[in-house]
C-alpha cells in the first residue's frame, strides 16, 4: 500500500485514451435501470421501499451514541471542462442558499480541481486545485483522478472541520442538510447496482477472505458520503491504490465498468474496518425517484425524456427532455421549459432549481467573465 506522501508512482499503461468516455459512460446503465423497478410517486425508494425509515443499515455499536452534529466541509472533485463547470455552479449556488437554513450542518466549501492549474472560476467558487494523474495512468477513465484528488487536498489544504461531504458537481441540495454520521461511522447513499455479494469472486482479488465476510463491503460509492477526516486520510491512499490495481485488472475492469472508482472506495474502507450507515434519504435521483420529500440531495446523473403526455421515454430522445449530456461544450440556456403535466415532481423540481441557478448567477452565458 502506497503512503500518502508516494502515491503517484506510475507504471507502464501505455492505452489510448477515450474521449468523452466519462461523458458518456453513464448510459451503459440503461439496461440496468429498465430492469430495476421505478420508485413511485409515493416516495418510494428506488428499490421500492418505502422512505418511512430511511435508515436501512447502521452498524450496531452506533445504534448507542448520539449524532454528534459536527459541522462538515463540502468537497466535490471537478475538472475545468465547461461540462464540469457549470455544474460546479448550479452545486455551488444550492449550496450557499441551504449552508445556513435550519437543520444544516454544513461548513466550508471547495472544490478541488483535478485539472492541475487554476481556471476561471477561482473567484466564484472557493477552489483548491491539485494534479491529475501522471498521464496515461488513469486509462481514459478520468474519474481516476477523484481519490487522487483528495488526497492531495487532505495532505495540503487546512480543513477546519471535523467531517467531510464528499460531492459531485451534479449534485443539487434540495433540503438542508444534516450531519448523518456518527462519530466513526459515516454516513453513505446505498446505490442497488453495487452489489459485492453477487461479484464476491472479483472483491476476493482485493478483499481476501482474512478481512471478513464479503457482506462488509458496503453496496456504496463515496459520493455522497459524510465522513471523518481523519478516516477519510485513512482511506484516501488506499481507495486510490485499489482503483489503480481494479483498473489494471482486465477481468475487474470489464465486470466493473464506470462504477469500478466506486466498488474501490467500499472495498478500501472494508479495508480499513470503515462500515457505513446508509441512508436511502440521503439523495434522489430522477426520474427513477418520483418525489423529493425529505431527501436532501437531487443527483442528475441521467436523462430525463417524456412525451408530451408526461409518460418517461428512457432510451429515447423524448419530445421534452433535460440531460446534463446535452450540454458537455457550454452551460445549458437560462429559463428551461417545464416539463409537461404528468411528469414526477422530482423532474418537475430539479429544472426550477436549475433556472433558479442560472437565473441569478452572475454571467451564467459566458464563463469567461
Amino acid at each position: 500500500m502506497i503512503g500518502r506522501k508516494n502515491v503517484g508512482r506510475p507504471w507502464p499503461m501505455f492505452l489510448v485514451l477515450l474521449a468523452l468516455g466519462f461523458f458518456f459512460a453513464t448510459y451503459n446503465l440503461l439496461t440496468i435501470v429498465m430492469q430495476h423497478k421505478a420508485s413511485s410517486s409515493e416516495g418510494l425508494d428506488a428499490d421500492g421501499s418505502k422512505l418511512t425509515d430511511p435508515m436501512i443499515q447502521m452498524p450496531e455499536q452506533t445504534k448507542r451514541s448520539g449524532n454528534l452534529n459536527s459541522k462538515f466541509h463540502v468537497a466535490l472533485t471537478a475538472t475545468d471542462a465547461p461540462y464540469s463547470q457549470w455544474q460546479c455552479r448550479i452545486m455551488y449556488y444550492w449550496y450557499k442558499k441551504m449552508k445556513d437554513m435550519p437543520g444544516s450542518d454544513m461548513g466550508k466549501f471547495t472544490r478541488v480541481l483535478h485539472s492541475g492549474s487554476p481556471d476561471n472560476l477561482m473567484d466564484e467558487i472557493p477552489t483548491f486545485v491539485v494534479d491529475p494523474l501522471p498521464q496515461g495512468l488513469d486509462r481514459g477513465y478520468i474519474v481516476l483522478n477523484r481519490p487522487w484528488a483528495f488526497v492531495q487536498w487532505l495532505e495540503k489544504a487546512t480543513i477546519e472541520e471535523e467531517y467531510i461531504l464528499m460531492a459531485e458537481p451534479d449534485h443539487i441540495f434540495a433540503n438542508p442538510l444534516p450531519n448523518l454520521a456518527k462519530g466513526n461511522h459515516p454516513a453513505a447513499f446505498p446505490f442497488f447496482y453495487i452489489k459485492p455479494a453477487e461479484n464476491e469472486k472479483i472483491i476476493r482479488k482485493f478483499y481476501p477472505e482474512e478481512k471478513g465476510p464479503v457482506n462488509n463491503v458496503d453496496p456504496i460509492g463515496n459520493s455522497p458520503v459524510i465522513i471523518k477526516k481523519s478516516l477519510l486520510e485513512e482511506i484516501a491512499p488506499t481507495w486510490v491504490n485499489v482503483s489503480l490495481r481494479m483498473k489494471d485488472d482486465k477481468e475487474t475492469d470489464k465486470a466493473f465498468g464506470w462504477v469500478l472508482e466506486m466498488y474501490a472506495y467500499a472495498v478500501a474502507s472494508a479495508l480499513h474496518g470503515v462500515r457505513h450507515i446508509l441512508r436511502k434519504d440521503f439523495m434522489l435521483q430522477p426520474p427513477w425517484d418520483y418525489e423529493v420529500g425529505k431527501r436532501f440531495i437531487i443527483h442528475y446523473t441521467y436523462g430525463c425524456d417524456y412525451n408530451l403526455k408526461g409518460e418517461l421515454t428512457y432510451g429515447k430522445i423524448g419530445e421534452w427532455r433535460f440531460d446534463k449530456r446535452s450540454f458537455l461544450s457550454g452551460p445549458p440556456p437560462k429559463n428551461l421549459s417545464l416539463p409537461p403535466p404528468g411528469v414526477p415532481g422530482s423532474v418537475v423540481r430539479l429544472v426550477t432549481m436549475v433556472n433558479e441557478a442560472t437565473a441569478n448567477i452572475p454571467g451564467w452565458d459566458n464563463l469567461t467573465q
